[in-house]
């Protein structure tokens, strides 16, 4: 549904003049900017996940600029839609748009957000490009995020953990609905499972020609040997509750459920070395934005290497600032070497339509 809408904005928005940037604030001192953003006091946020959370973790920038952090409810496909019909507005309500770093492939950057961010005080130590999109300089990142497997470590012993894919294949016949991934079309981390599946199993020849059928004949040679939840969530709620010891998973959903209580904290995370992909999302300030110094402030912020420690702390997210700190107790540095890039985009869907069509609604 994202990606529709996606594109249906690229065809809208190519209608439509896009508000120009203000080329006198991208060349302001910066403590000029601080000052013009402690005028304006105010930033609307436009960030669809852990939205509690996030309320809590900006009143540091609160406390620190005067400036007040609004963080509105909303979807990721309901923000979005809002920042399309925005466009042709001269102002606009969104100040700061968090987006997946995938979705910055499937619209151009430069058009419609502020720019370019070299300005930011930080900005050699940033991140332009994440999960194989590119903010071309307009949008940062400022979550990183990585998928691997989840595993209760009473009834899995360290050394007995898959790492390739073939250990994965042995493991999953040894141990009979043990293991399990979701839906992809229930959350990210079964995405990336069936495309590193995919990548294991399929020649690079047959992928660039999207030719998968190995992969799925592997997938139908086990599917009485896996577990197939409807979520990410679902995936670590029964693990909790002891029904999988395996499961395909997010690093920071798994600390962020722990933080909260909601999955006890024995639980461990581990990437594979056949590779689990790693991602993230990414900022930009509409071209229209009303609190344009306020918002890039807030970025500046948001993506120190300060707040990312924080973040990595108490959210588990993968910081994306050269500068900051891993997350404590999270997965041992030489394990980050197994993090792989997402494929493409129109790769990533190509594979999920196949998997839908041939897997499970093949079987």
């Amino acid at each position: 549904m994202f990606k529709r809408t996606l594109m249906a904005a690229v065809t809208v928005l190519s209608l439509v003049q896009p508000a120009l940037a203000s080329d006198d604030i991208m060349t302001k001192p910066w403590d000029d900017i601080v000052a013009q953003a402690k005028q304006e006091g105010q930033v609307v946020w436009y960030n669809w996940f852990f939205q509690p959370r996030f309320r809590e973790i900006v009143k540091g920038f609160e406390d620190e600029y005067g400036i007040e952090v609004t963080i509105p409810d909303g979807t990721n496909e309901g923000n979005f839609n809002k920042f399309l019909a925005e466009r042709d507005r001269p102002e606009g309500d969104i100040d700061v748009m968090s987006v997946p770093g995938d979705a910055l492939s499937k619209f151009d950057p430069t058009t419609y957000f502020l720019g370019p961010l070299d300005t930011l005080p930080d900005y050699a130590q940033l991140r332009t490009s994440i999960n194989s999109g590119d903010g071309k300089g307009y949008a940062v990142a400022y979550w990183g995020n990585q998928t691997g497997l989840a595993y209760d470590p009473t009834q899995v012993e360290v050394a007995q953990l898959p790492q390739t894919f073939d250990d994965l294949s042995a493991w999953i016949t040894a141990h009979p609905m043990e293991f399990a991934f979701n839906d992809p079309q229930g959350g990210g981390a079964g995405k990336a499972f069936v495309q590193m599946a995919v990548r294991s199993k399929v020649s690079d020849a047959d992928l660039a020609a999207d030719k998968f059928d190995a992969a799925w004949d592997w997938f139908k040679s086990q599917k009485d040997n896996y577990g197939y939840t409807a979520s990410n969530a679902d995936s670590l709620t029964r693990l909790n509750g002891g029904e999988f010891h395996l499961v395909v998973a997010w690093e920071d959903h798994l600390a962020g459920l722990q933080n909260k209580g909601e999955i006890d904290k024995r639980m461990k995370f581990y990437i594979p070395k056949f590779g689990m992909p790693g991602g993230g999302n990414a900022v930009g300030i509409p071209a229209n934005a009303k609190h344009k110094h306020a918002a890039l402030v807030f970025i500046n912020w948001l993506t120190s290497a300060k707040v990312q420690e924080l973040l990595a702390t108490e959210l588990g997210a993968s910081p994306v600032n050269s500068a900051a700190k891993g997350i404590p107790g999270g997965v041992p540095v030489e394990q980050r070497a197994y993090s792989v890039d997402w494929l493409a985009a129109e790769k990533t869907d190509a594979i999920s339509r196949q998997f839908l069509e041939k897997v499970v609604l093949g079987q």
